[in-house]
């Protein structure tokens, strides 16, 4: 199974975002980046914050856009024009309402669920779903019309905590993520509870 050459984690830019629910992909690029020694910087071209790392002795390429989250494909499909890169090789990591804090789910394919980061990356890949996901649980508000609200607040210091220790968790795990080696990875991911 092809690994992944684009790391693409999704959030909306500025500081009043920062750390909000929405925000766990951009966190979890941001935390692999520190734990690399990978300086991120805005590529103008890109859309976004780019960055290039060697995981596993393959050289990736790292990013936040800095679009809107509902524009989020913009960025990719930048990179990946650029980089020559398919949309089998993305790994877009993101917040994941269907799940609670504390829980990280890992896949290939797949819809969108009516994530709009997740949508206008499909959109923008020609509707190409075969893209990685980690999703990383923020929990649900209860009801639909709470959503948009929910997701752009920070979470309770409590769910916070949830949510960081999940990013420290699926990082362990990154040499084999970035590999292809999912299924080993699931087993042991989706058995996490922190």
């Amino acid at each position: 199974m092809a690994g992944f050459r684009l790391l693409v984690g999704l959030g909306n830019p500025g500081s009043e975002y920062e750390n909000t629910r929405h925000n766990a992909g951009a966190q979890w690029i941001e935390t692999l980046a520190r734990q690399s020694q990978c300086s991120l910087r805005t590529e103008k071209k890109f859309s976004g914050q780019f960055g290039k790392v060697y995981i596993a002795g393959e050289e990736c390429y790292l990013l936040i856009p800095t679009t809107y989250m509902n524009l989020s494909g913009k960025a990719v499909q930048a990179v990946c024009q650029f980089y020559k890169i398919p949309p089998e090789e993305i790994l877009v990591i993101h917040d994941e309402l269907d799940i609670p804090p504390g829980t990280v789910k890992l896949k290939r394919g797949g819809g969108h669920g009516g994530h709009n980061g997740l949508k206008d990356i499909i959109s923008k890949l020609a509707n190409n779903r075969e893209f990685g996901r980690l999703r990383i649980g923020i929990g649900h508000p209860g009801h639909a019309s709470q959503v948009a609200n929910y997701v752009l607040k920070k979470a309770a210091p409590d769910d916070y905590t949830k949510i960081e220790q999940t990013i420290d968790e699926s990082l362990r795990y990154v040499d084999d993520i970035v590999r292809g080696n999912l299924n080993a990875v699931m087993n042991q991911l989706h058995s996490f509870k922190a």
